[in-house]
C-alpha cells in the first residue's frame, strides 16, 4: 500500500457529506490532512474523521464568497458536487437541463476560480470529478453529460492557463457503488458488476486513491485518469456471447 502525508495542508472538498465526496474527504483526513467540506446539508451517520462542514451551495456565489472568507490557505480543491436525475430531453422542464448544467459545469468553474488565489499561493491543484458519462452517449441524463464533456475541457483550459502555479486535473469517474447505487441501478448491483472488466463498481475509496496521488504529483496537469475498473462492456457483446445465446 502507498501512503500519503497530508500533514499541514487543507483540501477542500465539495459535495464532500457522501458519497464519492465523503470516500475523498477520508482519504485526505486519513492522510493527515485539514479537510473542510461543503454541501447544502449536513453529512449524516458517522464523523469524516476529523473533517469540518461549511453549509455552502456551490451554486450560489454568496455562499462560495463566504466559504472561501473562511478560508486562510488551500492546497487543494476537489470539484465532487454534482448528479442529476434521470429525465429524458424530450417533455422535460427547460428549468431542470439549466440546473443540472449548472452545477456539473459552471459551478466547478466558480469554485476554482475563487479558489485560485489560494492556491497560486500554495502551489496548489485543482481535481474535477468527471464520469464516463462525458465520453460516451447518457441517454437520460444527456444534459448531465454534457456538463460533465464540458467539465473534462474545463480543467484542460485551466491546466493550460493556470500553469505551473496551479495544476488542474479529472478523475473520470465509472459506475460506482455509493448509498444510492441500488435504487439507481435497480438492484442489478451483481449483473452490473458482471459488466466491468475488474468485477464490481468503483468504491469511494477507490477514487479518494487516485485523488491523493494526483494532488501530490508535482508535474501532473491537465490530465484524465480513468477509474472505471477498465471500462464497461458494449452490450452487444453479452449479446453475441455462447453464455447468452445457451
Amino acid at each position: 500500500m502507498i501512503s500519503y502525508d497530508y500533514t499541514g495542508k487543507v483540501v477542500l472538498v465539495t459535495g464532500g457529506t457522501k458519497g464519492l465526496g465523503r470516500g475523498i474527504a477520508r482519504a485526505f483526513t486519513d492522510a493527515g490532512a485539514e479537510v473542510v467540506v461543503c454541501a447544502r446539508t449536513p453529512p449524516e451517520g458517522p464523523a469524516i474523521g476529523k473533517a469540518r462542514f461549511v453549509r455552502a451551495d456551490v451554486r450560489d456565489p454568496g455562499d462560495l464568497e463566504r466559504l472561501f472568507g473562511g478560508l486562510d490557505r488551500l492546497d487543494v480543491v476537489v470539484n465532487n458536487a454534482g448528479g442529476a436525475p434521470y429525465a429524458m430531453v424530450a417533455g422535460t422542464s427547460p428549468r431542470l437541463h439549466a440546473r443540472v448544467i449548472e452545477l456539473n459545469l459552471t459551478a466547478p468553474l466558480l469554485v476554482a476560480q475563487r479558489a485560485h488565489p489560494l492556491l497560486a499561493a500554495t502551489g496548489g491543484a485543482v481535481i474535477m470529478i468527471g464520469s464516463t458519462s462525458g465520453t460516451r452517449p447518457s441517454p437520460g441524463t444527456s444534459a448531465y453529460g454534457a456538463a460533465k464533456a464540458g467539465l473534462h475541457h474545463l480543467a484542460a483550459c485551466l491546466a493550460a492557463e493556470w500553469a505551473p502555479e496551479v495544476r488542474v486535473n479529472t478523475v473520470v469517474v465509472g459506475l460506482a457503488r455509493t448509498e444510492n447505487a441500488a435504487e439507481h441501478y435497480n438492484d442489478r448491483v451483481e449483473s452490473i458488476n458482471a459488466t466491468i472488466p475488474a468485477g464490481r463498481m468503483a468504491e469511494p475509496e477507490d477514487v479518494g486513491e487516485v485523488c491523493l496521488w494526483l494532488a501530490g504529483s508535482r508535474y501532473v496537469t491537465g490530465a484524465q485518469v480513468l477509474v472505471h475498473g477498465g471500462g464497461e462492456t458494449p452490450a452487444w457483446k453479452w449479446l453475441a456471447s455462447d453464455e447468452i445465446s445457451r
